[in-house]
């Protein structure tokens, strides 16, 4: 009898310490799951100074510049994101459509100077209204998809220049042919319960990546992260982080997810 007593002690305690081993071992791998970081591209982690734009691209070994053949501006890119609109560009040019990019990356202080030259213009209006005047079609510094080298503009930046037989012909193309090479109308018609910026037909995004920087986003950003620039004190009034930066199409958001 005492021998079972002490087989069964020895037992329980054994089944108990490796249960206790087992879920420290548990609770250590969720812990050191939480605190490994999201990578970009080129497995460099995402940093909220990635997000907020607050760095040099041209210093960034994940962008890239595009080829002077396409453009007379200077236009940076995630290296990732030029290669799939080459490939896009290349395969609309077979159907007689010329792709164009007008506008790339763009950093903070890039963005700050397009803001700020914008706020000067709307003086006589309310701070309120400035901003909201700005961001029927420009985003607040540290709030653009164009700090993350994924966003690009196409041909023009007139939606009227999209109705014209020309630009018509390069829309439908692209609605119908650029989510195969990961690009995505962010800011479509506000029908149906989209926040935000304006329509823009010519602002695609590649979400592959920007997908991932968005949930980043989302999880480490807040409104107290949107500061430094002339009218910053309206990104809490105006609620920036979900009525713009997550003011995006359905199609978006679904990949989001």
């Amino acid at each position: 009898m005492k021998i079972f007593v002490l087989l069964f002690i020895t037992c329980f305690m054994g089944c108990s310490c490796k249960e206790n081993k087992t879920t420290k071992q548990s609770s250590a791998f969720n812990k050191t799951q939480k605190v490994l970081p999201v990578l970009k591209n080129d497995n460099q982690p995402i940093t909220n100074t990635f997000v907020l734009g607050k760095f040099n691209y041209k210093q960034d070994n994940t962008f890239i510049k595009e080829d002077s053949k396409f453009t007379n501006k200077t236009i940076y890119l995630q290296k990732e994101v030029y290669k799939s609109f080459l490939r896009m560009q290349s395969a609309a040019l077979i159907e007689g459509v010329t792709l164009k990019i007008i506008s790339g990356t763009r950093n903070f202080y890039e963005q700050k100077a397009i803001w700020e030259r914008k706020w000067k213009t709307h003086h006589k209006l309310s701070p309120k209204q400035r901003a909201l005047k700005i961001l029927e079609y420009s985003s607040m510094p540290s709030t653009s998809r164009h700090h993350w080298g994924t966003d690009l503009d196409l041909n023009s930046l007139n939606n009227s220049y999209f109705n014209t037989r020309k630009g018509l012909t390069e829309y439908n193309w692209l609605l119908a042919n650029a989510n195969d090479y990961g690009f995505y109308q962010v800011y479509t018609e506000k029908n149906n319960g989209r926040t935000g910026y304006n329509l823009e037909k010519w602002h695609w995004s590649y979400l592959p990546l920007a997908s991932q920087y968005l949930r980043y986003y989302n999880a480490h950003i807040t409104l107290d992260d949107i500061s430094e620039f002339s009218g910053s004190e309206m990104a809490k009034e105006l609620n920036v982080i979900t009525t713009y930066v997550n003011g995006i199409s359905k199609h978006a958001k679904a990949n989001n997810n």
